[in-house]
């Protein structure tokens, strides 16, 4: 009987710990977040550390795509992350989407980042999906080692986004875009029982896999003191 008690443990035991190992689009999706945010974090022209270290939590969109034809949109998927007290949390995927109109040949990517800027904003992005600019203020980052030239909707903002394309940072327009939690991604990754609040939630102490150190890494020196047991 003991036998298969410890039997049946084990079996629990790898049940818990297979589905926090990302493959595929969502390690892929970790990897290259990483690499934008350490671009965008140390160019001279990216986003200032006095505006990063406010920041709440962090939406990081690699090759938001940009459609082509009269009527255009972007759709990009990515990770976000929450500053702790020991660190940052355990990423919770994200995906964005957003509708245009207008003439546009060609297509074209560009790198996000959206820096939260208070839990009132965080609390909005963790909810079912959130319309930019309506349900939740955002503005253009500034960008560069000074922010004495920032707007008063760059200093009040819920939300500020930068972006990367062909090397140039800036400011990005994101109004009327939808942000919401990838529940697919996230029950890939952490199972069918928790929600993308409960992953960032600093009570439950989520576990981040291990294919989501370099990324936490990249967000802070404190980042991997995150990584706690579930």
């Amino acid at each position: 009987m003991t036998r298969i008690a410890i039997l049946l443990c084990g079996t629990c035991f790898v049940a818990t710990t297979a589905f926090a190992a990302p493959k595929g689009d969502e390690a892929k999706h970790l990897n290259e977040a990483a690499s934008v945010v350490t671009e965008l974090r140390h160019a001279a022209s990216g986003i200032p550390e006095s505006v990063w270290d406010k920041a709440d939590c962090v939406v990081v969109i690699p090759s938001l795509k940009k459609a082509a034809f009269v009527v255009g949109g972007e759709a990009g998927a990515g990770v976000m992350s929450c500053r702790r007290a020991n660190g940052w949390s355990a990423p919770v995927f994200m995906h964005l989407a957003k509708g245009s109109f207008g003439l546009q040949i060609g297509a074209e990517s560009v790198d996000l980042v959206l820096l939260v800027m208070n839990q009132r904003g965080a609390d909005k992005l963790l909810a079912d999906k959130v319309s930019l600019g309506a349900d939740a203020s955002i503005a253009a980052g500034p960008v560069g080692r000074s922010t004495e030239a920032a707007t008063d909707a760059q200093l009040t903002a819920e939300l500020l986004s930068y972006s990367r394309s062909h090397g140039l940072f800036a400011g990005i327009d994101l109004s009327g875009g939808v942000l919401r939690p990838d529940e697919k991604a996230v029950a890939r990754v952490y199972g069918p029982k928790l929600t993308a609040r409960e992953i960032v939630d600093p009570g439950r102490k989520v576990r981040p896999p291990a294919a989501a150190q370099v990324f936490l890494r990249s967000l802070g020196p404190h980042a991997q003191a995150s990584a706690g047991s579930r």
